[in-house]
């Protein structure tokens, strides 16, 4: 066995699981960036991954395998980011057990994030969403499953992987009706659900029954739903959504997106974004006002309105004569 084998297998069980106690969603993150560069580099030299050495895994290759995956697999930049940030993350603790690659993992380590554009946010106004949460068939079980979802991650803004992760113990449907979480970075909170959520989800778990560990809303087997299967049923009652409402040909829905869609929601009612941070779980308060406050260009034209135009007279208000008013009006 090679030097990367045990040097690898050593970063999951002993850096990122006993030492910094990493949550399930990074070590699944990182280990799928590592299958998808230990297939590339079997591909590139016919090397089994396990006969791989440090020394396999150069600068050259690794930028190589950037370049596969924005060219090839199409991902985005944000995602070529994060692969590299978990193959970093293995050379720096590489470069304790490794040090005579100690130049190697340098030039690895020097590889640049690559910068990206800051897009605006695409969001649902409320009748694409009225039209997106009216498209599941709710005359079978599926239907009425996928419209319960739909309606918990459109007026709650939780993100698919807490959607996925709800139980049937997490909901709370008697006063102060709310559903808890464990969200991004281990943070635990409680999102409140509207009157109209309230009797949707009342309804499927009478139906749904079960015990109060199993999953919310799970797949036909009983299991919990998977990230793509939540993604594939979001694409495919948009789809039916488009015949009701032409607007969303224009959209591309995804659980992101009604994520986004709630918050602007909110932003919209005039709830403050330190309000808007806390019920999305996001760390800063800064991120929710750089995400949300450019998407509405409404709160601009208001802004806008409240300006003094350019080359006006200042001074207050005073009405006209009435006399002169009337004449103007002739």
């Amino acid at each position: 066995m090679s030097t990367l084998a045990p040097a690898l297998e050593a970063f999951f069980t002993e850096r990122l699981a006993a030492q910094r106690n990493a949550s399930p969603h990074t070590i699944a993150a990182y280990r799928d960036t590592w299958r998808l560069l230990l297939r590339f580099v079997h591909a590139r030299t016919g090397k089994e991954p396990c006969q791989l050495d440090v020394a396999d895994l150069d600068a050259s290759v690794i930028g190589a395998f950037l370049e596969y995956l924005e060219t090839e697999r199409r991902n985005s930049v944000r995602t070529r980011n994060a692969r590299l940030a978990a193959i970093r993350s293995f050379f720096r603790y590489a470069a304790l057990r490794h040090p005579e690659h100690a130049a190697l993992i340098a030039r690895v380590l020097a590889i640049p994030a690559k910068r990206t554009e800051q897009a605006e946010v695409s969001y649902l106004t409320s009748p694409e969403l009225d039209a997106l949460l009216a498209a599941p068939d709710r005359g079978t079980w599926t239907g009425r499953r996928d419209h319960a979802l739909l309606h918990v991650a459109a007026r709650t803004g939780l993100r698919v992987s807490e959607l996925t992760g709800l139980r049937n113990q997490d909901v709370e449907l008697g006063a102060g009706a709310h559903v808890s979480c464990t969200g991004k970075g281990r943070k635990q909170r409680c999102t409140p659900l509207d009157k109209s959520t309230a009797a949707v989800l009342r309804a499927w778990m009478r139906e749904r029954e079960g015990e109060p560990g199993d999953p919310l809303f799970p797949a036909s087997r009983g299991t919990r739903l998977t990230r793509g299967a939540v993604e594939r049923l979001v694409t495919r009652h948009a789809g039916t959504a488009r015949n009701r409402c032409p607007s969303l040909r224009a959209k591309h829905a995804t659980p992101h997106v009604l994520r986004h869609s709630c918050a602007m929601e909110l932003l919209r009612s005039g709830v403050d974004c330190t309000v808007i941070a806390l019920w999305l779980g996001h760390e800063r308060t800064e991120t929710t006002s750089r995400i949300y406050l450019h998407a509405d260009p409404s709160i601009k034209e208001r802004a806008l309105a409240r300006t003094t135009p350019l080359n006006s007279k200042p001074g207050r208000y005073r009405a006209p004569d009435q006399l002169l008013a009337f004449l103007d009006s002739l």
